[in-house]
């Protein structure tokens, strides 16, 4: 045990009254990747930041958690501040608000540097330079001048990777390092932390939700389930035979790449949406050249049929969902809704149209009024357009998306995340809506709470006949739901077709990509003799 880089015992957790973590234990050895996986609530962020006591002073921690010979829960706080940054480092899951958006790179790494080491300016921006190109960034020296927001998402994640290792840590706390990155991207980062573990020998506690990550990555794996440690085992025993059934739960609930026999196509002459020729060009200003979003791109969503749309970030998906809402108009090129033209619409007709038509956003979070109750968001839509015994229909709303009536009276910061993704597809649907534009609606969710979504939202789709536009970077999560996938690349359509033809045998290289990037939910057979 004293070999062992971090070594967790009997960790607890309370806020107040409610527990958080309750007598956590796990150790992590020299150069291993221990995955913490749970869903939300299981205690994962909760018990990686009791380690470098970063918990709000709300808090009570009891336990231990050593790193090497020295204790960490209940040090002082110069001593914290030594260890973190220095001997343990943390990435975190969205670079942007991890980046200070007014400091250059090199500045945001030089601080990291002469904060722990005795470095010149000029040995510091050399250090940047260097840890830059350690992490794949291409040409590093003129990286350092730029902006955060100048930067890629993957480029700016591996920036953050670059700072926690800017002092040689022992150990890194990577908190949801992939979740919102494309799957090349992700693939990206996840060969670079697998390189860094090997040439470097840095111990990584990885926190994830994502199984297909797990498998990639990770040499030992302990669940966590409502703080309690749930089971704790190598990566590959875990995935072939989990000894408890919330692990088998876990990984049931992982959607599968292939694993959906082929949809029955949808046969109709009616068009939910149309785009045409769509182009949409946003402007450059201060003499930066005007950039084209959307370039030709022709499609079509027909009544009772989902449509995947999936490509990287930057392909043109997110400004198709708003053209089709109405909420962008297109610089050139035809969008009708069930064959009315967006682009030549008056406002209020533009408004009385919208009536049918639903959005189910990515964060309920955000886009749910924390003010208002969960009856009064659900009945939002049907106020606005003016529709008599709105409040009558909150029951049926909530039934119809699995939620007991008791839940009318609620916040949404009373919900899981789940829940409150359950009350925007109800208010997405409060109007019966002939189109369904649906913008990532699962992608920040565990895979159980994902799972239960997505049959959810086929369900609906099978009952009330609606059309879909499914927009995801996730392609198992698509493959589930979608009857047609259509492929976007820097604006243009790459490929379209049955989603079993698309996704088991593209025709385009770089759809053949993105299939390959997918991290496959079992990890592989190699990885048992490596470590």
């Amino acid at each position: 045990m004293t070999d062992s880089v971090l070594t967790v015992d009997g960790l607890t957790v309370d806020f107040g009254p409610t527990p958080a973590v309750r007598g956590v234990g796990f150790r992590i050895d020299p150069g291993e990747v221990v995955a913490l996986v749970g869903e939300s609530g299981s205690g994962k962020s909760v018990t990686a930041r009791a380690v470098l006591g970063l918990l709000p002073g709300t808090a009570t921690v009891r336990g231990s958690a050593r790193l090497g010979e020295r204790e960490l829960i209940g040090a002082p706080e110069p001593t914290l501040r030594q260890v973190r940054g220095r001997e343990v480092s943390m990435v975190f899951q969205d670079p942007a608000t991890a980046l200070n958006p007014v400091f250059t790179i090199g500045r945001q790494l030089r601080t990291t540097l002469r904060a722990h080491r005795r470095l010149t300016r000029a040995q510091a921006d050399a250090e940047a330079v260097r840890l830059l190109d350690l992490v794949g960034i291409p040409d590093p020296a003129a990286r350092t001048r730029h902006y955060p927001h100048q930067l890629s998402g993957g480029q700016r994640q591996r920036v953050v990777i670059a700072i926690a290792l800017a002092n040689d840590p022992r150990l890194i706390i990577a908190d949801e390092p992939t979740t919102a990155l494309d799957v090349t991207v992700q693939a990206e980062i996840l060969a670079l932390l697998r390189d860094l573990r090997d040439r470097l020998g840095t111990a990584i506690l990885l926190i994830t939700h994502n199984m297909g990550v797990v498998a990639e990555l990770a040499d030992r794996v302990v669940v966590l389930r409502d703080g309690l440690v749930e089971e704790d085992a190598p990566v590959h025993r875990l995935f072939s035979a989990p000894a408890r059934p919330y692990t088998r739960l876990l990984l049931d609930s992982v959607p599968r790449l292939g694993h959906r026999p082929p949809a029955t196509p949808v046969t109709t002459d009616t068009d939910a949406l149309r785009l045409t020729d769509l182009v949409v060009t946003y402007p450059g200003g201060r003499g930066r050249p005007d950039f084209r979003a959307v370039d030709g791109v022709t499609l079509r969503v027909g009544r009772g049929e989902v449509v995947g749309l999936v490509g990287e970030s930057g392909s043109g998906k997110s400004t198709i969902g708003r053209v089709a809402a109405g909420l962008l108009r297109p610089t050139s090129g035809s969008a009708r809704l069930l064959d009315e033209p967006l682009e030549e619409l008056s406002r209020r007709d533009l408004r009385a149209a919208r009536a049918r038509l639903g959005f189910a956003f990515q964060d309920p979070g955000s886009s749910l009024d924390p003010l208002l109750t969960v009856a009064e968001c659900i009945a939002e839509p049907l106020r606005i357009h003016g529709v008599d015994g709105a409040t009558h229909r909150i029951p049926e709303l909530l039934d119809a998306v699995r939620l007991p009536a008791t839940h009318a009276t609620r916040k949404p910061t009373e919900l899981s995340g789940g829940q409150r993704q359950r009350v925007g597809l109800a208010r997405a649907l409060a109007l019966h809506p002939d189109l369904l534009v649906a913008d990532e609606p699962t992608s920040a969710l565990d895979v159980s709470v994902q799972a239960a979504i997505l049959e959810l939202l086929a369900d609906l789709q099978r009952d009330l006949g609606f059309a879909c536009l499914f927009i995801s970077h996730d392609l198992a999560v698509v493959d589930s739901l979608a009857h047609r996938v259509i492929v976007l690349r820097a604006g243009k359509v790459e490929e379209e077709g049955p989603h079993d033809e698309v996704l088991r045998n593209p025709r385009a290289d770089y759809t053949r990509r993105l299939v390959a990037a997918v991290p496959a939910p079992a990890p592989p057979l190699t990885a048992a003799s490596t470590h």
